[in-house]
Order: structure tokens, then sequence, then C-alpha cells
């Protein structure tokens, strides 16, 4: 697990208010000043973190085999995944987290009853994490540089045709039973909430591109 600094992120307040559904319009005052504060508020009480490892991999049209310390797990990725990290010959399985902090936080916000600012509290974790995982690209790609190697985009399962359930067998793949002291429920939804995990194609002749929301057909994705 690496603890990322809070300085250390990017945190876009762009990306927050498109979280909240305004896309390009101007905030009002209230919901300006209420983002500032409970960011600024979350950038010093939590503590964000991430963790990587490299596995060997096979992939065929419609999905990919991991294999690390003797483990192995069969992924139905979908062609959108597989054609997005074609060529690679390695794999990065991650997560990265907010932090069980976040779930403190707000359970003490939701006590007081306040649903304007537990709305803005949840968009703010999203543009958090996606930062914590945007962070954790950046450290990857400065160890694959050392070798002349390149990155995919990074895919998690319940995107791209990629079913939500495999998230059980990725998180089999790491070392620890709770990466990132991340909680897996049966369901699948990962504890802190604001939390995501995936794999990223490594190798020399792969290709990082644009989200080509075109392909995909999942309405509620972020992107």
């Amino acid at each position: 697990m690496v603890p990322v600094k809070c300085t250390d992120l990017k945190v876009d307040y762009s990306e927050i208010y498109n979280n909240m559904g305004l896309g390009t319009n101007t905030p009002d005052a209230v919901t300006k000043n209420t983002t500032e504060l409970h960011l600024k508020e979350a950038l010093l009480r939590l503590k964000p973190r991430f963790e990587y490892h490299i596995v060997d991999g096979t992939m065929s049209e419609e999905g990919i085999t991991l294999t690390t310390n003797g483990k192995c797990a069969e992924f139905n990725t979908g062609h959108i995944i597989t054609h997005g990290l074609r060529n690679a010959s390695k794999f990065a399985i991650f997560v990265a987290s907010v932090g069980p902090e976040y779930t403190e936080w707000t359970a003490e916000l939701s006590g007081k009853g306040d649903v304007f600012v537990n709305f803005v509290v949840d968009c703010i974790g999203s543009a958090i994490v996606e930062s914590v995982a945007d962070y954790m690209e950046q450290c990857l790609q400065t160890e694959l540089d050392q070798n002349g190697l390149k990155r995919t985009n990074r895919f998690s399962p319940g995107y791209c045709g990629w079913h939500v359930r495999e998230q059980q067998l990725l998180f089999s793949l790491f070392p620890e039973k709770n990466p990132c002291q991340i909680e897996l429920t049966d369901s699948c939804l990962m504890l802190p909430i604001k939390s995501v995990s995936g794999i990223i194609g490594i190798g020399t002749d792969v290709r990082y591109l644009p989200y080509s929301c075109n392909l995909c057909n999942f309405a509620m994705c972020y992107k």
C-alpha cells in the first residue's frame, strides 16, 4: 500500500461540479462556498492510498487470464476492454481509495441531516478518488519508463461490458484480502465506496487513448 499526500493530488473543481451535474454551468454562491469549505476539510482529513502489482497474463478476443504467485484468474472483460488492452505483454492490477477516514467523515455529516452537504461531499469523494487513481498511474508510468514500457488506459469491473461480479476474482489476485483496507461486499461493492479497482495493460506497443464513450453503452459511467 502506498499512502498519498493530499498535497500531491490535483483535484479540479470543474470535475466536482461536473459530478454534481452542472456541466459547464457556473455554480451559485452557496454551492461554490459549500464545495470549497468541504474540499478543504477533505484534504485535511482523508488519507488516500493506492496499490498496484504487475502480473503476467494472456488475452483472447473476449477476455484475459492473469497469473501471479501461483494464482490464476480468467476474466470475461468483453471485446471493448480487450481491444483497449491489445498488445499488452504484462498487466497491472490496482486499487485506489480515499481511505476509511472518508466513511467516518460522511457518517458524521449524515448525522447532521444536511442532504445538500452530503451530496456535495459525495461529489468531492468521487473527484478525489479519481485523482488518486490518476496519481497511481503516474507512479506506475515512472516505474515503466525505466524499462522503456508504456501503459494503456485503466479499466474497471462494471464498465465497458466487464461485469462487476468479477471484482471478486480481481481481489483474489492481491497478496492480502483487503488491499488498501478496502472491503468487498457479497454484491461486489467496495467499502470505502469511494474506491476504484481494475487493470492496466503494459508493453512496448500498447496505446493510451482518449476515452471513447461512443463505444460503450453504460449510461451511468463517470466519463
